[in-house]
C-alpha cells in the first residue's frame, strides 16, 4: 500500500484539479506518473520547483516519477497561458537546454534503478523524430475532432482575444502532440497519470482521452495551483529577472535573498509547498513565527531549506555570510572569504573607484585614499574628521589616519570595502 500522495499534496496546498477515481487508484497501487518540462533555457527556474517538488512526494509515496523533456514539443511551443506565439528555437539549441534541464532534475530524483521507484528521463524528440505526419495523422488525429481541441479553454482564450496574431496550426497541434506523449508512455512505460500546472488541465485531459479512446485505457491526471505572490507581483521573478536554478545565472546569494524577502503571507504558503518538512514541523514553526513575525522564521527556514536543496551546504553558508555582510554583522573575515561575484553583488550600486596596483604597492595615506584618490569623501579635511571620530573602518575594522592598506586586506585579490559609519559604503578596486 502506497503513502497518500493526493492527500500530501492536499494538506500542502498544491492541489487544484483531480480526475475522479486518482486517489483510490493512487492508495491501491504503485503507479508510474510523469510532468512534461519545456527546455526553452538550459536551466529551469523556481516555476518549476514546483513540479520537481511535486515528483519528489510522488517518488516518496512509492511510485515511479517520470520526467519528460520536450524536446519535440519544445520546437512548437505550448500556446496554454500565453497572448502570443513564442519564437521556435532550433535543434542545437534545444539539445543544449534538454542537457542543462537533464543535470538538473538529477540532484532532486532518485535514479538509482536499485529503487523500485527509480525515477526516468524521457524526451519526447525521441519517439517523435521519425513519426511522418501522414502516419500521425492517420493513428492519432483521427482519434479526436476538431470540436474537442476547439473547445479547450488555451484554445478559445487565444482565439477570443483581442491579438491580432490568432492561433496558428503549429500551436493549435500541441495538444495533440502532449496527448500523443501521455499515449506513448501509457503503451511502452505503464504510465498512467500526468500531473502539471493548472494551465494543463486541457492539454493532460486530452491525453486521458487519447488513451481512452485509441488503447481503450483508464488514465489519470492532477494539476496543482499555479503559484501567485501576494503583492500581484510574478512569482519567480526579481528586478534582474527570472530566479534561476543554474548558479550561473543566479547566484545562490541573491537565490537565498529571494526567499528571504517574502512576504509573511507568501512565507506561510511557500513553506508547504518549496520544503519537505512534515506538517507538524510547519504547523509549530508558523505559530511560533505568528508569535515573533520580526524574527521572520518562516522567511529564514525557507531560504535555507530550498537554497541547500537546490545548490549545496556550501553555497548556503556562503549566501547566510553574505547576508550578514550587507545587514552588518559581519567581520573582516567574513568579507575576506567572499569570491568576487558575490562580493559584487551584495554590494550592488554602491560607488566605485580604481587605483593602480603600483599605487597600492607603494603606498598611499588614509587621508588621500578616502579623499583624493577616491571622491569617496569630499575633502582632506573630511576624511582627517571622519577618521579622528572613528567612523572609518576598512573591510568592516574601525582605523585610523596611520592605517596603511595591505594585501592581506584584499578581497578575492582586488577589492577593498571603505565605510563610513553603518550603511555609507564604497568600494575600491586595485587594476
Amino acid at each position: 500500500m502506497s503513502k497518500n500522495f493526493v492527500e500530501e499534496l492536499r494538506w500542502r496546498g498544491m492541489l487544484h484539479d483531480i480526475m475522479p477515481e486518482t486517489e483510490a487508484h493512487l492508495l491501491a497501487n504503485s503507479s508510474s506518473g510523469y510532468i512534461g518540462f519545456d527546455p526553452t533555457a538550459d536551466s529551469l527556474h523556481i516555476g518549476s520547483l514546483v513540479q520537481i517538488m511535486i515528483l519528489i512526494h510522488f517518488q516518496k509515496a512509492g511510485h515511479r516519477p517520470i520526467a519528460l523533456l520536450g524536446g519535440a514539443t519544445g520546437m512548437i511551443g505550448d500556446p496554454s497561458g500565453k497572448s502570443d506565439e513564442r519564437n521556435l528555437l532550433d535543434f542545437e539549441a534545444l539539445d543544449r537546454n534538454v542537457s542543462g534541464i537533464k543535470q538538473q532534475l538529477e540532484k532532486f530524483l532518485d535514479f538509482n534503478k536499485t529503487n523500485p521507484a527509480a525515477a526516468q528521463l524521457v524526451n519526447n524528440y525521441d519517439w517523435m523524430k521519425n513519426y511522418s505526419l501522414i502516419d500521425f495523422s492517420r493513428d492519432i488525429g483521427k482519434h479526436l475532432t476538431v470540436n474537442y481541441m476547439m473547445a479547450k479553454d488555451s484554445v478559445k482564450k487565444r482565439l477570443g482575444s483581442d491579438s491580432k496574431v490568432g492561433m496558428s496550426f503549429t500551436e493549435f497541434t500541441y495538444q495533440l502532440l502532449q496527448g500523443y506523449d501521455f499515449l506513448h508512455l501509457y503503451q511502452n512505460m505503464d504510465c498512467k497519470i500526468q500531473m502539471g500546472g493548472s494551465d494543463q488541465w486541457g492539454n493532460i485531459t486530452t491525453g486521458t482521452e487519447l488513451i481512452r479512446r485509441k488503447a481503450s485505457g483508464k488514465a489519470y491526471a492532477i494539476t496543482c495551483p499555479l503559484i501567485t505572490k501576494s503583492d500581484g507581483t510574478k512569482f519567480g521573478k526579481s528586478e534582474g529577472g527570472n530566479i534561476w536554478l543554474d548558479k550561473s545565472r543566479t547566484s545562490p546569494y541573491k537565490f537565498y535573498q529571494y526567499w528571504l524577502n517574502a512576504s509573511d503571507e507568501d512565507a506561510e504558503k511557500y513553506i508547504k509547498i518549496f520544503t519537505l518538512l512534515t506538517q507538524e514541523e510547519i504547523v509549530s514553526l508558523t505559530s511560533e513565527h505568528k508569535e515573533t513575525p520580526h524574527l521572520r522564521l518562516l522567511q529564514n527556514k525557507i531560504a535555507e531549506e530550498v537554497t541547500q536543496m537546490v545548490h549545496s551546504k556550501e553555497d548556503l553558508e556562503k549566501a547566510k555570510q553574505a547576508s550578514k555582510i550587507l545587514f552588518g554583522r559581519s567581520t573582516a573575515e567574513d568579507l575576506i572569504q567572499l569570491d568576487e561575484d558575490t562580493f559584487l553583488e551584495v554590494f550592488e550600486g554602491v560607488p566605485q573607484a580604481e587605483i593602480s596596483k603600483s599605487q597600492f604597492e607603494s603606498g598611499i595615506e588614509m587621508i588621500n585614499l578616502l579623499a583624493s584618490e577616491t571622491g569617496f569623501l569630499k575633502s582632506n579635511g573630511e576624511a582627517r574628521r571622519a577618521l579622528a571620530e572613528n567612523s572609518i573602518a576598512v573591510n568592516k575594522n574601525k582605523v585610523d589616519e596611520n592605517y596603511a592598506i595591505a594585501e592581506n586586506d584584499l578581497i578575492d585579490k582586488k577589492y577593498i570595502l571603505l565605510q563610513r559609519g553603518k550603511k555609507n559604503y564604497f568600494v575600491l578596486k586595485v587594476v
